[in-house]
């Protein structure tokens, strides 16, 4: 496996371009990509000397707008590939649905999709995956007053769930009929103010909200269920050079332990079973 001399020794944040939608990462020094769209390794990009990742804000602790800048754990993580590549990422903020379809890289405006995204079969028929790097499971948050102590309990109670995610999909097959919420901080904030009970959500998000004292203080975890689901990046179906980066920077960083440093940084306490999912 080829290696990268000195290439872990800063980790890259992308950092708001502008109050709109473009979002722009701090660019590394080792290329300009001037002239060509075509980057380290033979791969295609949609833009001279960028890699165009496609998110949907805010999805924390893998993307998230903090102090001015967009930071979390998949930025850094495709921070990597695109040093690996000799270019900059630039991540574009668009609706969560377009992941479902690929539509932005059908349309050559994005390279890839990074947005805490669960590999299903229903996905793979529109894109392709990278390796998963992050094994998921599905949260139950409640107030701590709310007498919720499992799953089962939501039966005849308000749901909330973010559209088009899995955790609204899972609520859905157990006969639920969840509030669909535009964004993880929607979510939140209808569980703030009662417009639901319950919220259905991915674990790690829900670790990020309890890192606040007042999150913490109002909600708890009510049950944890383990899904068998896995993250991974996507890319416009055949698009294999990029899709084989992407791969060859995850086990380079798990490899030389920038991974783990990243996972302890934006997820929490190191859990190996959750870090190091098999391959697809």
């Amino acid at each position: 496996m080829k290696t990268h001399p000195g290439r872990r020794t800063r980790i890259l944040a992308a950092i708001t371009a502008t109050a709109g939608l473009v979002l722009v990462a701090a660019c590394t020094s080792s290329g300009d990509g001037g002239g060509t769209k075509t980057a380290a390794g033979g791969v295609e990009l949609v833009k001279d000397g960028q890699l165009t990742t496609c998110t949907h804000l805010p999805y924390p602790p893998f993307q998230s707008e903090i102090d001015g800048r967009v930071q979390g754990f998949d930025v850094a993580l495709i921070d990597l590939v695109a040093e690996d590549l000799g270019v900059r990422q630039e991540i574009l903020d668009t609706p969560f649905e377009n992941f479902k379809t690929g539509a932005f890289l059908n349309s050559g405006e994005c390279d890839l999709a990074a947005a805490g995204m669960t590999i299903t079969e229903e996905r793979k028929k529109n894109v392709d995956f990278s390796d998963p790097y992050f094994n998921a499971t599905q949260a139950v948050l409640v107030g701590k007053k709310s007498g919720v102590g499992s799953f089962a309990d939501l039966e005849g109670r308000k749901v909330g769930a973010q559209a088009q995610t899995t955790g609204e999909d899972y609520a859905k097959s157990k006969g639920l009929d969840p509030v669909s919420f535009e964004s993880s901080d929607a979510v939140l904030n209808g569980l703030r103010t009662g417009q639901v009970e319950a919220v259905v959500i991915d674990y790690p998000v829900v670790q990020g909200w309890l890192k606040d004292k007042a999150n913490a203080d109002a909600f708890r975890v009510a049950d944890n269920i383990d899904t068998g689901e896995q993250y991974g990046f996507t890319v416009k179906k055949g698009n294999t050079e990029l899709r084989e980066a992407i791969d060859r920077a995850l086990a380079d960083a798990k490899a030389d332990g920038t991974y783990k440093k990243l996972y302890e940084q934006w997820i929490g306490p190191y859990d190996e079973s959750a870090a190091s999912p098999a391959a697809s």
